[in-house]
């Protein structure tokens, strides 16, 4: 879910259009996985009903919600492996049949047994998508619009979520589940046409393929230069191979995973997700009068609306910018958020006058934390790492976010149902205080910068003098 809008389809090497189709394409693999990713949204409220064919309690709920981010290490370890070995495209294609089959067990599940198979098998396919993606997109982008490109597999999330979320809330999960089982039939159908990375294909010695996606992606016969550059890499690369512990042994390396992990985790831990997660239960407490589906839509689109102007955002103001005005104000929202809950079901104090509180302020929240916690932590899993040990770091990451949900999903039910709505919220919030602390103290800047750039300044090194390259 991406276009040209703003940067046009030229960038400094040419036209970017078959870029930018490549992106749409692939981007509908993603959104395949969040529409399952955000499938709790409007069917958990359905599952905990007294009248749902499953009985589902609210620690079944729990798991089913988290369950994607326990399946998702198994894909982000096989990717991990096979993404050198078959290909980024081919990663990609394998994740069709894994959506499609989940999505058909969810339809005919009859116990939570068969609905926690299908979410795990889902999480799988994530993690092939969230490996082998943002690899893709590094290695195909002009570095004019890396930024922009990057950005839509977080742009295609909440795509996705919005989907969900619409017609999950006016079919039955069944309906629902056969509906959405079309979309990663149209995903295989259309990426299988598109170029596989001229990166891989260089390293398997396809130097004539690589030299027509090159052309392609490009859009212009000479490309020699970009060629030549990529062949000289992927040669110094194979005689120096990677291996799984220079994520930690190798100075530079260990300062991108603490960056990348850093971010994640501090994107995890300021709510985003588990708030997807329960969405309409949240907005059942917080939304009045509206009803939690109309809520929940506006929610989810806003934060599309959000997302799709931080994709333009961060190659003309900057990440790091973004990064701090966006954590502070989803602190602020937090703790209007957290605050209101505590006095309406903690104390004696009237809050029937308020109730468009907390329904702001999670809308604010969403606006803020799209503009840049929402997209930039996931555009930097492209940005940070060397190819060299890239698909290991990108499997770590994938495996790190699963754990992190997982461990917040079940803090918020804990939390919810021991002490109130409010305890996480508050939490919530803290976190985006230790959040700011890090992104002022660690996080660097990437705006226009080439990946080459990025890889000089974690090592230390000069960039003034390095050429612009898209790798």
């Amino acid at each position: 879910m991406i276009f040209g809008l703003g940067h046009g389809f030229k960038t400094s090497e040419g036209s970017a259009w078959y870029q930018y189709l490549a992106t749409i394409t692939g981007c509908l693999g993603v959104i395949s996985g969040a529409m399952h990713f955000g499938w709790p949204s409007p069917s958990l409220p359905k599952l905990l009903d007294d009248s749902s064919h499953i009985t589902v309690t609210s620690e079944d709920g729990s798991w089913l919600a988290s369950m994607p981010c326990i399946g998702a290490a198994s894909g982000s370890i096989m990717t991990a492996y096979l993404v050198d070995r078959i290909g980024r495209k081919n990663c990609m294609l394998m994740t069709a049949p894994g959506y499609l089959l989940a999505w058909i067990m969810v339809a005919f599940a009859k116990s939570i047994w068969e609905l926690y198979v299908a979410r795990f098998i889902s999480g799988w396919a994530d993690g092939l998508v969230f490996t082998a993606f943002p690899m893709y997109l590094g290695e195909i982008a002009s570095y004019d619009i890396r930024g922009l490109l990057g950005s839509s597999i977080q742009l295609s999330m909440i795509t996705g979520m919005l989907i969900i979320n619409i017609i999950g809330s006016y079919m039955t999960i069944m309906h629902t589940a056969l509906v959405s089982a079309i979309l990663p039939a149209i995903f295989f159908a259309t990426f299988v046409f598109m170029p596989e990375s001229p990166y891989y294909l260089v390293m398997k010695g396809r130097i004539d393929d690589a030299t027509k996606s090159l052309q392609l992606f490009r859009q212009t016969r000479d490309v020699s230069v970009e060629l030549n550059r990529v062949s000289d890499v992927v040669k110094e690369e194979q005689e120096q191979a990677g291996k799984f512990y220079e994520l930690f042994t190798v100075a530079s390396n260990r300062k991108a995973a603490l960056i990348v992990f850093g971010l994640r985790a501090i994107q995890q831990f300021s709510g985003t997700t588990i708030i997807t997660f329960y969405a309409q239960s949240i907005f059942q407490e917080a939304s009045g009068n509206m009803s939690p589906s109309t809520a929940s839509t506006i929610y989810f689109t806003l934060q599309l609306i959000c997302a799709f102007t931080s994709s333009f955002l961060v190659d003309k103001v900057g990440r790091k910018p973004l990064l701090l005005v966006s954590i502070i104000g989803s602190g602020v929202a937090l703790s209007l958020e957290g605050t209101y809950f505590f006095l309406s079901n903690n104390t004696t104090v009237d809050v029937s006058n308020l109730k468009i509180v907390p329904l702001a302020a999670l809308l604010g929240y969403v606006i803020i934390f799209n503009i840049g916690m929402g997209v930039i932590p996931v555009l930097f899993l492209g940005e940070m790492f060397p190819t060299s040990v890239k698909a290991f770091a990108l499997c770590l990451a994938d495996i790190w976010f699963g754990l992190i949900v997982t461990g917040v999903a079940k803090f918020f039910q804990i939390m919810q149902d021991g002490f109130g709505i409010s305890v996480p919220f508050f939490a919530f919030a803290g976190c985006c205080v230790v959040g700011l602390v890090f992104i002022c103290l660690v996080v660097p800047e990437t705006k226009g910068k080439t990946l080459e750039d990025i890889q000089n300044e974690l090592k230390g090194i000069p960039t003034d003098k390095v050429e612009k390259t898209t790798i």
